[in-house]
């Protein structure tokens, strides 16, 4: 695998050997952090929507009620 042209492949497999432990673990185990990371990504779109004003507080409301 060093022979190839791929260094975006040699830092992904770089950083998973180190990581090694943590990889396992997140295979392995029956429990994840999905359903968090969830409403982070959530709230972080709906606050850059206000910040940037593509969205008005009607349909900001409106998204967090339902969501």
């Amino acid at each position: 695998m060093k022979q190839d042209a791929l260094p975006s492949l040699h830092t992904l497999a770089a950083g998973t050997d180190r990581d090694r432990d943590a990889v396992m673990a997140g295979l392995t185990l029956a429990w994840n952090s999905g359903v968090v990371e969830s409403h982070v990504n959530r709230i972080k779109m709906l606050k850059l929507r206000q910040m940037f004003g593509r969205a008005g507080f009607t349909l900001l409301r409106k998204r967090v009620l339902l969501a």
